[in-house]
């Protein structure tokens, strides 16, 4: 008689998972646990496993931005002033409306650098707009579409909204923190961080010009050892020609007086700030022209969004609502006609 062999079917039972959306307080089940999960009704996203990290070194964060801004607005004042004591005496030299249209030039830079870089320092860089939030009857379906939890504020962020540590508040179209105007650029203040370093860079531009100018008429005469003995062309030759000018170049720095002395400084510094600034200006332009903050720009490597580059970009960044702005898309689309 043939036995029945028995066999032994082992099954698991998926539990669905109970959870709550913080966004319309609604009771959601899941079928298996999920980190992150999405509201059917509001569209907030939740992320479960998110560790409210604590804020170290807060204050020092802090101490650092006052520290950056209190030495960044030191040098405007130097540059300023150190520059109106040593540019003036040669500039008036040379002719008096010289000296007048200097004198206008300096004023009006100086005063949109400091009033810009006050504007972008000392204004809130934007905060994201208050939105209720919490039970069901009052937020309704899609309300809070992708919105998120900020587990610092305990409050909503929107999806163009991030955390700053630093200034330890959430930032509607945060672009990045910046120490040196120790606060953050955001939807509030982008505007005047650009037209800062717009000013700073002519502002910069203007101050390397009139310092080289103004050292030329005042460095004293170079002395030259045995230049004028070298004779032919040669690499030992050039080499000794270059140390010739070199040394005659010390030797007639030690020479110069405080004035030009500062003279020196201000072109130096001039120069190696407006190198640095107009780097950062055309890296916010190219920004600003595809649509994008520095955050966002990060986040689109991961594929989350793709903006579209457009010049029109530009001119709603800057709040320009002209007519020209209806001739973009038409030149363009002409341009695309004739390539085809």
């Amino acid at each position: 008689m043939a036995e029945s062999g028995k066999e032994d079917f082992v099954t698991t039972v998926t539990e669905d998972h109970e959870t709550t959306c913080w966004g319309c307080g609604l009771h959601l089940l899941l079928p298996t646990y999920a980190p992150v999960f999405k509201c059917g009704w509001c569209g907030a996203i939740t992320y479960q496993n998110v560790n409210k990290p604590e804020t170290q070194c807060l204050w020092w964060r802090r101490l650092r931005d006052r520290c950056f801004v209190c030495i960044l607005f030191i040098f405007i004042l130097f540059v300023i002033c150190g520059g109106v004591w040593a540019v003036y005496p040669v500039v008036f030299s040379v002719s008096y409306t010289c000296g007048i249209v200097h004198s206008i030039l300096t004023m009006i830079l100086a005063a949109t650098t400091v009033s810009t870089f006050s504007l972008a320092a000392f204004q809130c860089a934007g905060t994201p707009p208050i939105i209720l939030w919490g039970s069901y009857p009052v937020v309704g379906k899609g309300g809070l579409e992708n919105f998120t939890f900020c587990h610092y504020c305990s409050k909503p962020k929107s999806p163009r909204t991030h955390h700053c540590h630093s200034c330890a508040i959430c930032i509607l179209d945060m672009d990045h923190h910046c120490p040196f105007i120790g606060n953050c650029v955001g939807a509030a203040n982008h505007r005047y961080f650009i037209a800062f370093l717009f000013s700073a860079v002519f502002s910069t531009i203007y101050v390397s010009v009139l310092s080289a100018y103004a050292g030329l008429h005042i460095w004293p005469p170079l002395k030259y050892r045995s230049l004028g003995r070298l004779n032919g062309f040669s690499c030992d030759l050039a080499l000794r020609a270059v140390k010739e000018v070199i040394l005659a170049l010390l030797s007639s720095a030690m020479q110069l007086s405080a004035r030009g002395l500062v003279l020196v400084y201000l072109f130096v510094s001039s120069v190696s700030v407006e190198i640095g600034l107009s780097v950062l200006l055309w890296q916010q332009l190219c920004f600003i022209y595809e649509g994008k903050t520095y955050l966002s720009h990060l986040s689109s490597r991961e594929g989350d969004q793709i903006e579209e580059k457009d010049c029109q970009n530009i001119f709603r960044f800057f709040g320009c609502r002209c007519s020209i702005l209806r001739y973009l898309p038409s030149l363009r689309n002409s341009r695309k006609r004739h390539k085809k």
